[in-house]
């Protein structure tokens, strides 16, 4: 166990652990640490604490002291100074006509070095604009290229549900999302209806999976046989969120569908051999990830594709992106920076 205290750097930004030393800043305070890009200025979320050593990535840095006025100071000019760098960043680009598009600028407290982020299609040379930009700033340079994702959390926006998107707003980290949860939620699978600004599948569909899986296993499935307080029937539909099933039921020569709450259904055990019956009963789980033939027809005809174009294009959202850390890096000396920043 050791005495640590949580840090974040940006909003809604990765925290991370620092050993408090003599200091004992409390939730709010701005504290200086120092990182592998150097001193940095950041803001204390959790206070003192005790961690076990597991959740600990050493070596353990001290706090260096908690930020005085001039320090809250100089950390706003360095924000202004940002926005005058990226306008110059993006003069040298031109100049080079180089194929990325240039998404934020980061000087370090101490100034002793300066990050740009970018986003491309495809891999950069940008050597000689590192050269050009270290010649302008006369500090250390380091271009990062990220992801999509990555963009949409530092430039921020709305999302399609009105409000600011979750990344910008409260997610440390990105969660993997599939299409399957997207199918396992009943949602269109219409890439427009269920992709972010960033054209990836959105982080939404993670929140609630959990309890629809969990909520899937205790229900029996659709086509199936069960028990009802009117009588013996067959599932035709599912509401997970409400926990209802609904069930047709035989009544003469025509049927009947009713809901029914998930207590007042039981399902129909066929008799079967002792030997074969804990085989048989094991009903096995769909963990296709394919679209279903109905949803790409539908797809098809609002967007007017052809089946196999309106297939290709759902596949295409739910294909893993490259991972949401740093792609391509340089800094000024026109070497790799062995040093990867633990932080963005």
């Amino acid at each position: 166990m050791a005495s640590v205290i949580g840090v974040r750097f940006k909003n809604a930004g990765k925290l991370y652990y620092f050993d408090p030393g003599l200091y004992w800043p409390t939730a709010g305070d701005a504290v200086l640490v120092e990182t592998v890009r150097g001193i940095e200025y950041g803001e204390v979320v959790t206070g003192v604490k005790e961690v076990s050593d597991e959740l600990i990535t050493p070596p353990l840095k001290k706090v260096i002291r908690i930020a005085s006025a001039e320090d809250a100071q100089h950390d706003a000019e360095n924000r202004e100074k940002e926005k005058e760098a990226l306008a110059i960043c993006q003069k040298k680009v031109q100049e080079h006509k180089l194929q990325m598009k240039l998404v934020g600028c980061e000087y370090t407290f101490d100034n002793s070095k300066i990050l740009f982020y970018f986003t491309s299609d495809k891999r950069v040379d940008f050597r000689a604009l590192v050269k050009d930009l270290a010649a302008a700033f006369h500090t250390r340079i380091e271009l990062r290229q990220i992801g999509v994702r990555d963009e949409a959390k530092m430039m921020g926006g709305l999302g399609m549900c009105g409000r600011p998107v979750c990344c910008a707003q409260f997610l440390g980290d990105f969660q993997p999302v599939s299409i399957k949860m997207a199918k396992e939620q009943n949602l269109s699978l219409n890439p427009t209806k269920i992709s972010g600004i960033c054209g990836r599948l959105m982080c939404c569909l993670k929140y609630e999976e959990d309890h629809y899986e969990a909520t899937r296993k205790r229900m029996p499935r659709v086509g199936k046989e069960v028990v009802t307080p009117d009588g013996t029937g067959t599932v035709v539909d599912l509401n997970i969120l409400k926990e209802t099933v609904r069930v047709r039921i035989p009544k003469g020569d025509s049927t009947e569908q009713k809901d029914y709450p998930l207590e007042e259904v039981q399902r129909v055990q066929p008799a079967r051999p002792a030997k074969k019956q804990k085989a048989e009963e094991a009903e096995p789980l769909d963990e296709t990830d394919a679209p279903d033939a109905a949803s790409v027809e539908e797809y098809a005809g609002e967007e007017g594709l052809t089946p196999d174009e309106a297939l290709a294009e759902i596949e295409e959202i739910s294909e893993e992106e490259l991972p949401e850390e740093d792609m391509a890096t340089a800094v000024s000396d026109g070497e790799a920076d062995e040093e990867t920043a633990e932080k963005q």
